[in-house]
């Protein structure tokens, strides 16, 4: 499920090594595209088609300062992702207490 106002898929997203390392380096706080392209071993170009992804996902968000884009991260599509894990592991946790508090120890 994405939500509202966001286009793309936050696990596409996440699904390229590239984009994740960008999240990282975000992740000490706001770049502009320039520090991140320098960060990374491919082209500016690259990096610039990484973040238009990272930003349809809802997981970066841009602000201008002069002619500079400043890139930060998003809560939007990293709650998406959140919500999702804690779901998934949230039923597997309680199906695993259920069989844990059914199963007697083994008897040899």
């Amino acid at each position: 499920m994405v939500p509202g106002g966001v286009h793309g898929d936050p696990f596409e997203a996440l699904g390229d090594p590239n984009r994740r390392e960008i999240l990282r380096l975000l992740s000490d706080g706001d770049k502009p595209v320039q520090q991140i392209a320098e960060a990374m071993p491919i082209s500016r170009p690259a990096v610039s088609r990484h973040l238009r992804l990272l930003k349809d996902a809802g997981m970066v968000a841009e602000r201008a300062d002069g002619t500079r884009r400043i890139y930060h991260l998003q809560d939007q599509g990293l709650r998406a992702v959140q919500a999702y894990l804690e779901g998934i592991w949230g039923d597997a946790a309680s199906r695993f207490r259920l069989v844990a508090e059914n199963t007697g120890p083994s008897r040899r």
